[in-house]
């Protein structure tokens, strides 16, 4: 990154959208003294106190693009590092990818037992849901429906977990099929990262329609350019810096983009994506700094 002022801005802008939405999701999240405790003890284990919050910062930023209101984008992105929090939950589930550590913590199924953990990640999808029908997200009913609808088809079997059901019967390949493990990215990664995206657009409304194929796309590439980058951390990364245990992709089987394409052709294919982004931004106005930023950002990450 050239632009010195661009990423300390961007840094700043990360910082607090973090700041912001950890507050709302603490707000949000139930909390209880009954027999029900554990359950909600363990949601709130599950999405507060870490993450990069990626998603919550680019639906932020893509709703500035589009002229939405911040504060329903905040709440927004609330929404969805919950279905983003459930799914890392169950992901990290034995019959899954069976990980013990999580954002340099125990995962859930290990601080608490893997029928917590399956509960906790149900409730926190369910909750997410139902937000989405709250007036803090929008006042207009119809923007409320599409956001749902939109959301649910990023994180249902056309999205999230479809991703992850192919990715569980990829494992053990005796060779990796670069669309195969393209097919799995745009569903398991990229597919909420764009909705994210395209979310900011929605939140707008009528006046957000003429963005949101744009910004739809830009996620997309982004998505897939930051599950490249994952692929090569796995492979390449620091542990520490990571808060989870590195060689993991190769110990399962995994089919990735360094199986695929070796450890220098991931790189090429990782910026090409993320230069085809940035070259998307250039047609979206002047409120685009942020997502450059990011964007850049996501290209150089060590973690």
């Amino acid at each position: 990154m050239t632009d010195s002022s661009l990423k300390s801005g961007t840094e700043d802008f990360l910082r607090d959208t973090a700041a912001a939405v950890e507050q709302e999701l603490a707000t949000i999240l139930p909390q209880s003294t009954e027999r029900d405790s554990r359950l909600f003890d363990a949601m709130r284990y599950g999405v507060l106190g870490g993450g990069k919050r990626l998603r919550a910062s680019l639906l932020r930023s893509c709703a500035h693009v589009a002229g939405a209101d911040d504060r329903n984008a905040v709440f927004a992105a609330a929404i969805v590092e919950l279905v983003h929090g459930y799914s890392l939950v169950h992901d990290d589930l034995p019959a899954m990818d069976d990980d013990m550590l999580r954002r340099g913590k125990p995962t859930c199924h290990i601080a608490f037992d893997e029928a917590t953990a399956i509960l906790a990640g149900d409730a926190l999808l369910t909750l997410a849901f139902e937000l989405s029908a709250d007036s803090r997200l929008n006042g207009d009913p119809g923007i409320r429906c599409e956001f749902s609808s939109a959301l649910a088809a990023a994180a249902g079997g056309d999205g999230m977990v479809g991703g992850q059901m192919v990715d569980l019967r990829s494992e053990n390949r005796p060779e990796s099929d670069l669309e195969l493990v393209k097919l799995i990215s745009m569903k398991k990664t990229a597919a909420l990262i764009a909705f994210s995206c395209e979310a900011g657009a929605i939140l707008a409304g009528q006046a957000g329609q003429e963005k949101r194929r744009s910004l739809r796309e830009f996620g997309f590439e982004i998505g897939l350019g930051f599950q490249i980058v994952d692929d090569l951390l796995d492979v390449c990364g620091d542990e520490k810096k990571l808060g989870k245990a590195v060689g993991m992709d190769a110990k399962r089987g995994k089919a990735t983009f360094v199986t695929s394409l070796g450890v220098e052709g991931a790189r090429r294919e990782a910026d090409s994506l993320f230069t085809c982004a940035l070259a998307r931004l250039e047609g979206m106005g002047k409120r685009t700094r942020t997502l450059r930023g990011i964007t850049e950002i996501l290209r150089d990450r060590q973690s």
